[in-house]
């Protein structure tokens, strides 16, 4: 594992409001998004205070693809998502987990209790976030020594040929994508977030699919054009393209760097 500081220099917003940029793509999401690898929770109980019973508010929560995880730890979570359909598919696969509560809200207006959560995750989600705001929130929902982290599974910096094929693809396919990324761990956001810099630290993660499955995660993200768009069928084509030059035994590897960056938002 290995720490280091993450910025970008975007300062701009969305045009499109993000808590309904999903709602189309839910069944993708669910089904193609990579989950975390072990090394996240490790670190969660070893820095940050999970443990069995912990209560945690899982921000932006989605498809419950982060909440899941924490479940499994014994963790009582919150999955606090805005967007109708992204939350009601978390409810479907989670909803008869013990410690499992479905909460309509955002970020910045969670609706929990002052103080009543030891820890507040944001798993894919915090760039869609306002920085300000769901701070303040964070500050009212944390006990006075909560933790907070923030997670993103990232395209690898250590770009494969594969990977490159495919980030040509976004760039000349989905003219959203550009800004989506530079969004994405934008440091003055995150510190802007915790009061200051954070602890930052990267571990390595990968799926391994199908044509099929290469497909749906290309279409599990907000910024792919969808069905008719004028882009969507080239970049399908050129998707298959791109997989039969790099497929071996029929998968190929996508690699990612998983980012999490953790402190504790209200100790100075």
């Amino acid at each position: 594992m290995s720490a280091r500081r993450w910025t970008t220099g975007y300062n701009g917003r969305m045009s499109l409001d993000p808590t309904r940029r999903f709602a189309s793509r839910v069944e993708n999401y669910r089904r193609y998004r990579p989950g975390y690898p072990a090394e996240v929770m490790q670190l969660l109980r070893e820095r940050c205070g999970l443990r069995p019973g912990a209560a945690v508010a899982d921000l932006g929560a989605g498809t419950g693809i982060l909440t899941a995880q924490l479940l499994e730890v014994g963790a009582r979570v919150w999955a606090v998502e805005p967007n109708k359909e992204m939350r009601e598919a978390a409810e479907r696969l989670l909803g008869e987990r013990v410690g499992f509560t479905s909460v309509a809200g955002r970020a910045e207006c969670t609706t929990l209790g002052s103080h009543s959560v030891s820890l507040v995750t944001a798993s894919q989600a915090f760039h869609w976030f306002d920085p300000a705001r769901s701070r303040t929130e964070a500050l009212r929902i944390l006990v006075p020594d909560g933790w907070a982290a923030l997670v993103w599974n990232e395209h690898s910096s250590a770009s494969t040929p594969f990977l490159l094929d495919y980030e040509a693809l976004l760039q000349r396919y989905a003219p959203e994508y550009d800004e989506v990324r530079k969004r994405r761990a934008h440091g003055p956001s995150i510190r802007t977030f915790f009061g200051r810099d954070p602890e930052c630290v990267v571990f390595a993660n990968r799926q391994v699919l199908d044509f099929e499955g290469l497909k749906g995660r290309a279409m599990s993200s907000s910024y792919v054009p969808e069905p008719g768009n004028s882009a969507h069928e080239p970049l399908l084509a050129g998707l298959r393209a791109a997989f039969e030059r790099h497929q071996r035994e029929g998968q190929v590897t996508f690699p990612y760097e998983v980012l999490v960056f953790f402190g504790q938002p209200g100790v100075s």
